[in-house]
């Protein structure tokens, strides 16, 4: 790969991303994805040290180290550019253009030896996400997805990224990280989804969501998500023909209420919002 040099890769000026500037983009965030998996392997299924954060939630070496490294690889040839990070915090979100970035999402499912959970790398521009990535470094499972193309995904046990078109809701796979998250939930409809469903697994974290876009699962229904949960999806589970937004079927934003639909089917989507709204 042929490293692109800041200024190259610089698009804050140019209203279109051209092809060579996607190239650009995408490479160095690969760039970043690989070297947080050189960080994350090697601590899969060791004796970690894990401390909690103020919101109780668990946070490993994996986690930091990890984003450490995406941290200096985005900003070092993207150096005018925003970052969110969920471990390291905020730089420059003023910019037309920031990254987002979970660098495990799904750390329970990790320190528990469990190969469901991912990186996470979004590129927003003015708030939308544009590109995401799930990498999942165990299984060597990638998904790539760019706004307006179709989402790319490899893996060394096939796979095409495509939801199925699953029009009854009472043949849907219904997939959630947790019934823990749902004590969150803005409105106390979930129960009602669940019961209109074929059937509902737990746990996945943003690998379920990946699933949703082989067409593996039909719909994912949680709350309590932060930006560096959904950025990276949006573009994957759209490029893959699905949708996704918040409860109320809105697009989300820095202003969402942290709930998030995904659906791989629009009226399957539509029915979800329907009832978890309670309107239908």
């Amino acid at each position: 790969m042929t490293h692109p040099t800041p200024s190259h890769a610089d698009i804050s000026s140019t209203p279109d991303i051209s092809p060579t500037h996607w190239a650009d983009l995408l490479a160095v965030a690969e760039m970043a994805i690989e070297q947080a998996g050189n960080i994350i392997r090697p601590l899969f299924r060791s004796a970690l040290v894990t401390e909690e954060k103020k919101d109780l939630s668990p946070v490993t070496l994996a986690d930091q180290g990890a984003e450490q490294a995406i941290r200096r690889c985005l900003t070092h040839y993207f150096p005018h550019y925003g970052l969110i990070g969920e471990e390291q915090g905020t730089l420059a979100t003023e910019s037309r253009f920031y990254w987002v970035v979970d660098p495990l999402d799904g750390t329970r499912a990790f320190i528990t030896g469990r190969p469901t959970f991912g990186t996470l790398i979004a590129l927003l521009d003015h708030g939308t996400p544009i590109l995401g990535i799930i990498n999942q470094p165990m299984t060597n499972e990638r998904w790539i997805g760019i706004k307006g193309q179709p989402t790319r995904f490899s893996s060394p046990f096939g796979g095409q990224a495509k939801t199925r078109a699953c029009s009854k809701i009472d043949e849907a796979e219904l997939s959630c990280t947790s019934p823990e998250m749902l004590e969150l939930a803005p409105t106390p409809f979930w129960p009602k989804l669940a019961k209109r469903v074929k059937r509902v697994s737990w746990g996945g974290d943003c690998y379920g969501y990946g699933l949703l876009s082989l067409g593996l699962i039909d719909l994912v229904a949680e709350c309590d998500m932060k930006i560096w949960d959904w950025a990276a999806l949006v573009p994957i589970i759209e490029g893959a023909g699905g949708y996704i937004t918040d409860w109320a079927g809105q697009p989300l934003s820095h202003n969402s209420n942290g709930t998030v639909l995904a659906a791989g089917a629009k009226n399957l989507h539509e029915e979800a919002v329907s009832i978890l709204s309670h309107s239908g």
